[in-house]
């Protein structure tokens, strides 16, 4: 099992300075990867470029990109441009996103994501391993008149999904090549979500699928205080269906029940739950909610856990 890190320096006067920096240290810790995650601001697969190009130690990749307001050709181009840059050391990982911000923000409706999902993925396979496409469904359409390949990006770049649902573990188990569940704790794991997708990969004879568990944490000797406020930053997802019946599903009632908050024993004692949970990766996010020495502390253990 690998143990890597969502990079988050939003608040920073110049994010991609930060975000650099934040990656060299991480991987000065011994972490093995760099997770960015994607809303409206800095696009992700190029953040990943950088970070990849800058810190070449590291394995990078987006957590995750929605399929609602973009299109295969574009993310093809965006992952390929990714790979090449960074010589295969990204991760492209796509979501079905949420109501409130596809229609709220692209003004499109949010209908049919499973079928929706399932034509982006037999899309952009075809564009990410051949460099062209001929796919043509109910809800899109990618075609290729010219070239889609990047010269560099190799035969694929590893198709990822945050997917919890059981509707979005199939369709990841038969078209994807691994999950991104977030906020999933490893009785969900364990009990549903690698048992769903796995069955879905081998019914489709297809590899075992990566299982990227993402989890919320940090290493603190406060963690009742640091738990109020982990409490405040993920409220948001309580209201997000999907989420609140993976937080149920792992014995919780608030995101805050599945992160994982304490001393580097209790942080570990967890990690291990999540591998024998069927994690076949851990990425920790959130680990800068204590602040600075908080979180340097955090990727010192996650280091020793990936060595």
């Amino acid at each position: 099992m690998t143990v890597g890190v969502a990079l988050s320096a939003a608040d920073a006067d110049n994010q991609i300075d930060a975000t650099v920096n934040l990656a060299r240290e991480a991987s000065a810790a011994g972490l093995r990867s760099a997770w960015f995650g994607q809303t409206f601001g800095a696009d992700s697969p190029q953040l990943a470029a950088i970070v990849g190009r800058e810190v070449p130690d590291l394995q990078v990749g987006t957590s995750a990109i929605p399929v609602f307001g973009r299109h295969p050709l574009v993310v093809s181009s965006q992952a390929q441009t990714a790979q090449a840059a960074t010589h295969g050391r990204y991760h492209l990982g796509l979501a079905l996103g949420t109501k409130l911000l596809t229609e709220g923000g692209f003004g499109i409706p949010f209908e049919r994501p499973i079928a929706r999902l399932r034509e982006f993925l037999s899309a952009l396979r075809q564009l990410t391993e051949t460099g062209a496409a001929d796919f043509h469904g109910e809800l899109l359409t990618a075609a290729t008149p010219v070239p889609a390949r990047v010269p560099g990006a190799g035969a694929g770049v590893p198709l990822l999904v945050a997917a919890m649902g059981p509707q979005a573990l199939r369709a990841s188990g038969e078209l994807a090549d691994g999950i991104l569940p977030y906020l999933a704790g490893p009785r969900a794991l364990a009990e549903h979500i690698v048992p769903a997708v796995t069955a879905a990969a081998e019914a489709a004879g297809r590899p075992a699928p990566r299982i990227v568990a993402l989890v919320h944490g940090v290493v603190t000797d406060d963690a009742d205080a640091v738990r109020d406020t982990v409490a405040e930053q993920l409220a948001f997802y309580e209201r997000i269906p999907s989420y609140a019946r993976v937080i149920g599903l792992s014995g919780g009632t608030r995101a805050v029940d599945v992160s994982v908050i304490g001393d580097e024993g209790t942080v570990a004692a967890e990690v291990r739950r999540y591998r024998d949970a069927g994690a076949t990766e851990v990425v920790f996010s959130g680990t800068e909610a204590a602040g600075a020495d908080a979180r340097r502390r955090t990727w010192a253990l996650l280091g020793e856990l990936a060595g």
